[in-house]
């Protein structure tokens, strides 16, 4: 008898380490999910945050104010383009990088970077040039995206008032 009560004990020890060893890999492969997604949502975060600065500029209108703050406010960023199309200059003026926005361009092409603008930003405040920029006057705003979805550029198109 002392025998058959020392082997269900062991029986029962060895029983317990199985749940319990069973238990920690549930609650280990669970919490490696839960982990999985919280990156996943820190990333969305991220990435979201990174682009807030440009939501302000997403098929909105501003200012000219605006458009020279911006211009200030991107000007060393890399990879990024700002073209500004006044009253006067239709075709406009890119400072910074001159990016890709062609119609014909395929979708890989789509605000690529296709080189560099050597203009200046402070002739966007000489009101002696095209490019000067209206601080009161009103610009229809784009953001542009390459094909992997990151702001490349603004592009800011002064809107005229019918007399």
């Amino acid at each position: 008898m002392n025998n058959a009560s020392s082997a269900l004990k062991v029986a029962a020890g060895i029983f317990l380490t199985i749940a319990l060893i069973t238990i920690v890999v549930v609650l280990f492969v669970s919490a490696q999910e839960a982990t999985k997604t919280a990156q996943n949502n820190f990333s969305d975060i991220q990435t979201e945050l990174s682009q807030a600065s440009f939501t302000v500029y997403d098929d909105t209108t501003v200012s000219g104010s605006q458009v020279t703050n911006a211009l200030r406010k991107f000007k060393d960023r890399g990879q990024f383009g700002i073209q500004v199309k006044t009253g006067k200059n239709n075709i406009g003026q890119w400072y910074g990088n001159v990016l890709n926005i062609s119609n014909l361009s395929t979708a890989e092409e789509y605000g690529a970077v296709n080189g560099t603008s050597y203009a200046d930003i402070s002739n966007s405040w000489n009101e002696s040039l095209n490019d000067y920029v209206n601080p009161s006057g009103k610009f229809k705003a784009r953001v542009i995206k390459d094909n992997s979805n990151v702001v490349r550029g603004l592009i800011f198109t002064q809107t005229t008032v019918a007399p």
